[in-house]
């Protein structure tokens, strides 16, 4: 039981040099790589820098005990800082002491709410968020993300978590664009995208090891920082207006106590949950593809306490909501980590650099952190999904559509409810209207297909009806309406066999349904028969008294049902 809660048990006594070794260079790696990031995805937030250094500490050690993928990195990640920054704009004022408290608490409550799922194994509530859903929400997201850095990227003051605030804030301020910084800002930009499309390929043509080139074109936002830095330094240019990130507080993140202000945690109730369920699937995803690389496997509701206590960590220690990010578990797992331990040896890099030299980044443009967090967001933007839902589902686009663009225009937590709630709308409406179809035997064989696709034999007294669906409240009246109206279309029909391969639910509500078919079938004079009834869903019957008042037999197969009702016939 406690290796259930505990997973770091079941692999540190096996831990050794070589996986020590592997896990302290992968460690190395990402500690330098998303120093950056973390510092920009704060900023994202509204929250300080050094906020997003502090979310990369304690969140990894809690992660490094209780997560169970050997390469998932947690920390502040784009779609979550924008998701807490639009949260956190309707509660507080970005800068004040309320905001950061704010921040707290939505990481306490966001914690909290993924633990309680974890622990009562309700990971699969996250199955509402469909992948069309998803995407367009992450597309959107990442247009709003890249549009809220245009303010940083121009030196000009915006503010805004939809389109419509944005382009407003930006279209009055335009006049007043930073040269210097949108030089800073559009070169970083040019490079990071240079760097990202054929930054590998260059490094290929120097004779590099593949792995290597592949890790060194992802360090370009490192060395972009580095020599940005450097040149602000080196020219002044925060004495000619270019915004800086300043004094970085330096030491360990202090213990801090989320405020219990009842009117604060229901304000950010719903953000909570909806960050809590955008973040661990985002999070599972990446960890469930990664440990199918290494034929591992991850449990989901571990992963939720994992990331819950993650957050809570993140609570207690300054921090900010935290997840499995995108870029930096990509950049462990290439590096090599072997075990949640590279998240531990990341955690304490980041750590010795908030202890030691944050006085470094003082000189670190504004401009340069908001072109790495645009080129960033870049990979959320999925136009082939987006085209290819297009082609196939339009039902299913439509749900797309509609949370891109509420995102858009009404902003994130809008645009994922409506996708959500038209999620579960269009899979009720479908299920409500469960395919069935009339079925013959294939001459010659015992296969059984649909007699509108197929050339079949059939008997005029006998109907052979295949439901392709789950039988519950949402469909059973109008599994009743087709029976009827096949029975009338069909006056010398004797036996109704519902063919239930397909079926593997019928829950109160449908068994009523299919007392009030029996009792209607047997006025007519018609027999209700079944077959291929699934073990589950047959142990259900056996508990009700529906197969005791059926007027027919339960078949073991449909030829079975087909070769001796056509026999009574003759």
């Amino acid at each position: 039981m406690l290796k259930r809660y505990l997973p770091i048990l079941t692999w540190l006594p096996h831990y050794n040099r070589r996986l020590c070794g592997a896990d302290l260079l992968a460690g190395v790696i990402v500690t330098v790589m998303v120093i950056p990031q973390s510092l920009a995805y704060a900023i994202l937030a509204g929250l300080p820098a050094v906020v997003g250094l502090y979310a990369s500490i304690l969140p990894l050690l809690a992660y490094t005990l209780l997560g169970t993928s050997s390469t998932l990195a947690v920390g502040p990640v784009a779609i979550i800082a924008l998701m807490t920054g639009a949260a956190l704009a309707g509660v507080a004022t970005p800068g004040t002491p309320e905001y950061l408290q704010a921040a707290l608490v939505l990481s306490l409550l966001s914690g909290g709410m993924l633990t309680l799922m974890g622990l009562l194994r309700l990971g699969f509530f996250t199955n509402f968020l469909s992948h069309p859903v998803i995407a367009g929400f992450l597309s959107a997201s990442g247009i709003l993300i890249a549009a809220s850095q245009a303010a940083h990227l121009l030196g000009v003051e915006a503010s805004g978590y939809t389109v419509a605030s944005l382009s407003l804030s930006l279209a009055g301020n335009i006049g007043e664009t930073h040269w210097p910084t949108l030089a800073i800002g559009g070169g970083t930009l040019v490079f990071l995208v240079w760097v990202r499309r054929r930054g590998k390929a260059a490094l290929l043509r120097l004779g590099l090891p593949t792995a290597l080139a592949a890790l060194l074109a992802r360090a370009g936002p490192v060395l972009a920082v580095v020599v940005t830095t450097l040149l602000a330094w080196w020219l002044a240019l925060d004495q000619r207006g270019v915004a800086v990130i300043g004094d970085i507080p330096g030491g360990l993140p202090p213990f801090t106590l989320p405020g219990y202000d009842t009117s604060l945690w229901r304000a950010l109730l719903v953000p909570a949950l909806l960050i809590s369920m955008v973040g661990f699937v985002e999070s599972v995803s990446m960890g469930q593809m990664l440990a199918a690389k290494r034929r591992q496997r991850i449990s989901p509701n571990q992963e939720l306490v994992a990331l819950g206590g993650s957050n809570i960590a993140a609570a207690f220690s300054a921090g900010m909501p935290v997840t499995g990010g995108l870029s930096r578990t990509v950049i462990n797992f290439d590096a090599g980590a072997q075990t949640p331990m590279a998240g531990l040896f990341a955690a304490l890099g980041i750590a010795a650099v908030t202890l030691a030299l944050t006085p470094l980044l003082y000189h670190l443009p504004i401009a340069t952190l908001a072109a790495t967090i645009s080129v960033a967001v870049l990979t959320l933007v999925d136009i082939p999904m987006i085209r290819q839902t297009w082609r196939y589902s339009r039902s299913d686009f439509s749900a797309m559509a509609v949370t891109i663009v509420l995102t858009l225009v009404e902003g994130v937590e809008a645009g994922i409810i409506a996708g959500v709630l038209l999620s579960i709308g269009l899979f009720l409406y479908r299920t409500s209207r469960p395919h069935s179809a009339l079925v013959g035997r294939i001459p010659g064989t015992e296969h059984f297909r649909n007699v509108e696709r197929h050339d079949t034999e059939s008997a005029s007294h006998v109907a052979l009806l295949r439901i392709d669906e789950s039988l519950y409240f949402a469909n059973a009246r109008y599994l009743e309406d087709t029976v009827y109206a096949l029975v009338a279309s069909r006056p010398a029909l004797e036996h109704v066999v519902l063919i239930c391969s397909a079926v593997n639910l019928i829950d109160a509500s449908a068994l009523e349904s299919l007392d009030a078919i029996n009792a209607r079938l047997k006025d007519s004079g018609v027999t209700l028969h079944l077959a291929e009834v699934k073990g589950p869903v047959m142990d259900r019957l056996k508990r009700s008294d529906f197969l005791d008042d059926m007027t027919g037999r339960v078949f073991l197969s449909t030829y079975a049902a087909w070769h001796e009702l056509s026999r009574d016939a003759t």
